[in-house]
């Protein structure tokens, strides 16, 4: 299993697509930065991470310092680094008080549609919500503005009419369409990002850069296939068969940190993956990644998490808890 696969089946990734506007031009469309809208979108996360989807029509998205973006049918747009953006049907346009995405999501409203009349564009907006330092694995080294079409893969294609039957259902009286949506918003963010990486190999770094380069992909899919080996950078080196002082200068120039340094980073967000969603004794976590002793797992814990692991565990769990009984009163 690669290391991308691998994260998603381990580590609790929550998605969703919260809007689905009809815009008809002259319009304009505000999004603060992500940091502002995580508590309206999902309170406790640490970091949401919006998309796009353009589903009819065209438009532009601008960013401070950028030049507009056109975007058409089929195109998805996302913004690794929570950036605050514009929407509109052209560059310059400013949003109306209604046109914020703050100011929509207060009133919880699954549609949106206003404008002046004009030709129109249609457009479902998502996003994805992970921990903090999870983010800064994956979209490592991505520009502010992240853009693919996806009518150009099949993938794409089926996710893009799976989107538009599954908003269909969350309309209906049948049960299941909210899940079927949250399920689809985080394919289609993966889906992007591994289109956008495809389409982008030269001149890349961060970790999605890593993963398709032939020396440092195979390194990182052994170190998350077995994650509690007792790896070190000979050995490493030598299951991908390279040497030692190849393997350290292409992992670094890709992802940043040593291969040693980033098989703790990963151990760490696997531990705080486990404690969270299980009773798992602390021993018991510690063997599953790596550690022999809960004397070492618990220094490695705190120096990444600054509690801990015990104490990190009892946190979360009365966070969640404390979530849970807001969002039911």
């Amino acid at each position: 299993m690669d290391a991308l696969s691998e994260i998603l089946r381990v580590v609790r990734l929550v998605g969703a697509i919260f809007i689905q506007a009809r815009f008809t031009a002259p319009w304009s469309y505000q999004s603060p930065c992500a940091d502002s809208l995580a508590p309206l979108l999902e309170p406790g996360a640490e970091r949401v991470v919006i998309f796009h989807l353009i589903t009819e029509g065209e438009c532009f998205v601008e960013l401070a310092d950028q030049p507009p973006t056109r975007l058409i049918a089929g195109d998805v747009v996302l913004f690794p680094r929570g950036n605050e953006h514009r929407m509109n049907s052209q560059p310059g346009l400013a949003p109306a008080a209604s046109g914020r995405l703050d100011a929509v999501l207060s009133r919880r409203s699954r549609q949106l549609a206003y404008g002046g009349g004009g030709p129109t564009t249609r457009i479902v907006c998502g996003y994805l919500a992970c921990d903090a330092r999870l983010a800064r694995m994956l979209l490592a080294g991505l520009p502010s503005l992240v853009k693919v079409n996806v009518r150009g893969s099949n993938a794409g294609t089926w996710l893009e009419a799976s989107v538009r039957y599954a908003l269909a259902e969350a309309r209906s009286p049948r049960p299941g369409g909210a899940g079927v949506l949250a399920k689809l918003a985080k394919v289609l963010v993966i889906e992007v990002l591994r289109l956008y990486v495809n389409e982008h190999r030269d001149g890349r770094t961060g970790w999605l850069a890593g993963l398709g380069d032939p020396i440092v992909g195979p390194a990182l899919n052994a170190m998350h296939a077995y994650p509690a080996q007792a790896w070190t950078l000979e050995t490493l080196a030598n299951a991908i068969g390279t040497s030692r002082s190849v393997l350290a200068e292409r992992f670094h120039g890709l992802v940043g940190s040593t291969p040693m340094q980033y098989l703790t980073q990963w151990r760490m967000l696997l531990a705080a993956n486990l404690l969270c969603r299980s009773n798992a004794p602390l021993a018991r976590i510690a063997e599953d990644v790596g550690y022999q002793t809960d004397t070492a797992f618990s220094r490695a814990f705190r120096r990444e998490f600054g509690a801990p692991p015990a104490a990190w565990r009892r946190h979360q769990w009365t966070r969640t808890h404390v979530q849970h009984s807001n969002s039911v009163s």
